[in-house]
């Protein structure tokens, strides 16, 4: 007697899955269901588009780039997003009795349920219609769009069950809240690569399309292409490398699920010299100053590394913080004065410090007992965060200027950086005795439901106060560059900048520790919501 078929079952499975999450809650409800009008609005808005592109001279290349781009999409997928499918986690099967050919054929058939793939069905049927030309081209591109469809589904699960461990672990939680900065540099390299497109043309994607038109999924689409040419031998070869692309794939997640189903986790288990090196003391520690400054440096620097949401925050600054006067000055639109986007972005950093403490924050509130104290625990948070902050902001405001040539700016750059710097401390340790916030651990959300007003008053009302604060140095930069002789006198701005930066810092700090002091219980019950 044959074994009943699994795949049927798998597909229920799915099935049920999204129909008991939707009914959780009434916002996860309405949040899935916003979510699927809006891809599938966006869906159709690129079936549309893709359609128009044909018979245009460079619809292969655009289809081709957006195909390779679409695959790059489902590799990385369930690195950034392991809890937006539990089906995903193989190892909630390992107690049944399954085998490995059987179970990949339900769970790659299950995948093909959802959102993800009929947006990724839209958009390939696009683009075989923007390139395809004759019978013989639409007859190939019916099996590339199976090709392609099913070599993107099982590129995602065999990343999936090849990193199942990792994904399941602090770490793989570490990366997925990293997602955003992938999100964040991406919609830079996009917004760059729009422009070069509207200054040179579609043109401009030609020489990449010819190489990824051979690099799987992509190919299936070459091979429509290929064929509405004539080039059959070509279409047939780029086929073929898709379909062995796909068995390739099958055949590593096939042989990582097996060992996954058979093998002990021991991912969980440290061992003891990595046990040893977490005990030892770092050399950062020791640089540290004694007492209570260095301890809370110490502590804040570890949050920096080791906690996911306060490294995500950070990571995110850092490279976004570069990006924009780098890409710009790249471009030849920038100036000097885009590097203050660095000392602004990781200003923001100091804001709400006490919310990245969560519910731990009332072991930081037994230790306050004065507003000397508060004033201590700030000033050691305000230092923790420039000794990446002050470096950092001054390499991105000399390689901005050097991409310029403009060095006779940097001394006025630099101030203004520092200025501005200093002016977002000030604001930011007051802030965060004002209008602390919760940040939830779990999840992607930064704020704590019903704190959102919180978050906007701390952080936008901030940086509006520091700019604010600045202008007295940005008055006098502006009156420099118009005086007649004011340009032998701007190297000024670089000592007046860092006075005025480092006098606001420790104003602030001295308004924000009595408000500190005296308000520990209700930062303790706000940063403790989440």
């Amino acid at each position: 007697m044959s074994a009943p078929a699994i795949t049927p079952v798998f597909v229920r499975l799915k099935l049920s899955l999204l129909r008991n999450g939707l009914r959780q809650s009434g916002g996860r409800k309405a949040a899935y269901i916003t979510s699927a009008v809006f891809a599938l609005l966006f869906a159709a808005l690129q079936l549309i588009g893709l359609i128009a592109l044909r018979g245009h001279a460079h619809a292969e290349s655009v289809v081709v780039l957006a195909v390779a781009v679409l695959g790059l999409g489902w590799a990385v997928m369930p690195l950034f997003f392991p809890g937006g499918d539990e089906t995903l986690d193989p190892t909630r099967l390992v107690m049944l009795p399954l085998r490995p050919r059987p179970l990949v054929r339900a769970l790659l058939t299950s995948s093909l349920v959802g959102i993800g793939p009929l947006f990724t069905l839209c958009l390939l049927v696009g683009s075989v219609i923007a390139v395809a030309r004759g019978g013989a081209a639409f007859a190939v591109g019916a099996v590339a769009v199976v090709l392609a469809l099913l070599l993107c589904v099982a590129l995602a699960r065999a990343v999936a069950v090849t990193n199942v461990r990792l994904l399941t672990s602090r770490k793989g939680r570490d990366l997925a809240v990293l997602s955003g900065l992938v999100i964040a540099v991406g919609a830079q390299i996009v917004n760059f690569g729009a422009q070069r497109l509207g200054a040179s043309g579609l043109g401009e994607l030609d020489p990449a399309a010819e190489v990824l038109q051979w690099v799987p999924p992509a190919s299936a689409v070459g091979a429509v292409h290929a064929a509405g040419e004539g080039a059959y031998g070509v279409a047939v070869a780029q086929l073929a490398l898709s379909a062995g692309a796909l068995v390739a794939l099958l055949a590593l997640w096939s042989r990582h699920l097996t060992r996954l189903m058979t093998s002990p986790d021991g991912s969980t288990l440290p061992s003891a010299e990595s046990a040893a090196k977490e005990r030892s003391s770092t050399g950062l520690a020791r640089l540290l100053p004694v007492g209570r400054t260095g301890t809370v440096m110490d502590r804040s620097l570890r949050y920096i590394w080791r906690d996911p949401k306060t490294k995500a925050a950070w990571v995110t600054s850092l490279a976004i913080g570069l990006i924009v006067p780098v890409f710009n000055a790249w471009q030849g639109t920038g100036s000097v004065y885009f590097a203050c986007f660095a000392a602004g972005m990781l200003g923001i950093q100091m804001y709400n410090q006490f919310g990245q403490d969560t519910s731990a924050f009332w072991m930081v509130a037994l230790t306050i007992s004065s507003p000397r104290d508060a004033y201590v625990e700030l000033r050691a948070r305000a230092y923790a965060l420039l000794l990446i902050t002050l470096p950092y902001a001054t390499l991105v405001t000399v390689v901005t200027t050097a991409m310029l040539g403009d060095w006779q700016r940097l001394p006025e750059a630099l101030g203004l950086s520092f200025a501005l710097l200093g002016a977002m401390l000030a604001t930011g340790a007051w802030t965060s005795a004002r209008f602390p916030y919760s940040i939830p651990q779990e999840g992607y959300k930064n704020v704590a439901p019903g704190q959102t007003g919180l978050a906007w008053i701390s952080i936008f009302g901030g940086m509006m106060a520091a700019a604010l604060l600045c202008a007295p140095v940005i008055a006098l930069t502006i009156w420099l560059n118009v005086s007649a002789d004011g340009n032998d006198w701007t190297w000024l701005l670089l000592p007046a900048g860092t006075v005025y930066g480092a006098v606001l810092t420790a104003a602030g700090l001295k308004l924000a520790a009595p408000r500190t002091a005296g308000r520990l219980p209700e930062i303790l019950a706000a940063v403790s919501k989440g």
